[in-house]
């Protein structure tokens, strides 16, 4: 005999509460598209299309002239090499500091989750703490610091910091994620004679994929988007991206060029908006996963 189908009416395709929402989705994406529309089609613009005063109109006459100059001649400051030598910096900062603050963070959440130290959780607490503090608290103190230590104002200066200030968010993630895996597959690999780096390397890092890559686009974005840091601790060789297009913004010699302007900004914001688009995918499902495990 088979089993009896549900009747009733089917519901509608669109209800008050789903114009809503479809509604709150359009908005909310024309608020945070707009600004990126307005930056691409003035930046492809001359300034005589500029002059015109229609932000919102298409270029007439497209060009990447402004995104030549801005990349090889524009003006930060006193030189006009283009943002192209901040991009090279930032390069150098990110790589190390990306690195080395994924790979502490999680050593620590695996050795918090399942080496169950003494003092592991006033270690975490600790951590944590640091995680909420305000980074202007820590930039006089941290000058001294590396004054005294001789490495103020160098790339080793910067990556360091970035490093200790990416470490708590880090061992946050991977101690949500690693307390979700079973702590059977950890007992059978010590019995197994598996040591710290051995499970860790061998059995915890591969499970852990869609984890490092959400650390890794945080890390990438938050450390390609610093200005503070880069203004203070990196040292005028070493500028970063971001503080030479706050030049490039501000240096003015005659008319502003706001097709340049633009066109430096798209660049400068091009690293972080790749490395989503291409890992977006694991991105949600590594939140989910340490949202749901923790």
């Amino acid at each position: 005999m088979s089993a009896s189908l549900p009747s009733g009416p089917r519901p509608r395709r669109l209800t008050p509460g789903r114009i809503g929402l479809y509604a709150f989705l359009l908005t909310a994406a024309v608020f945070f598209l707009l600004p990126l529309w307005i930056m691409l089609i003035t930046s492809l613009k001359p300034m005589e299309e500029i002059r015109l005063g229609n932000i919102l109109a298409l270029p007439m006459a497209p060009t990447l002239e402004a995104w030549g100059k801005a990349w090889s001649s524009a003006c930060t400051g006193l030189d006009c090499n283009g943002i192209s030598v901040g991009f090279w910096n930032s390069v150098r900062i990110l790589v190390p500091s990306v690195i080395l603050s994924i790979a502490l963070g999680a050593v620590n959440g695996y050795a918090l989750s399942f080496w169950r130290v003494k003092g592991a959780n006033v270690l975490f607490g600790v951590l944590l703490v640091g995680a909420f503090i305000p980074y202007q608290v820590f930039l006089y103190p941290l000058v001294r610091i590396f004054s005294q230590m001789g490495i103020y104002n160098s790339l080793t200066c910067i990556v360091l910091v970035h490093v200790i200030f990416g470490l708590p968010t880090m061992t946050l993630l991977f101690r949500n994620y690693y307390a979700g895996i079973p702590i059977e597959l950890f007992k059978a690999a010590r019995i197994d004679g598996g040591g710290f780096w051995t499970i860790f390397l061998r059995v915890m890092l591969p499970m852990s994929v869609p984890m490092l890559v959400v650390a890794t686009i945080l890390q990438v974005t938050g450390i390609w988007n610093d200005f503070i840091f880069g203004l203070t601790f990196a040292g005028r060789e070493n500028l970063p991206m971001t503080v030479q297009l706050n030049n490039i913004v501000h240096s003015t010699q005659g008319e502003r060029a706001y097709n340049v302007d633009m066109a430096a900004t798209m660049l400068a914001a091009l690293v972080p908006l790749v490395v989503y688009f291409v890992s977006g995918r694991w991105f949600v499902r590594g939140i989910a996963a340490g949202a749901v495990k923790g």
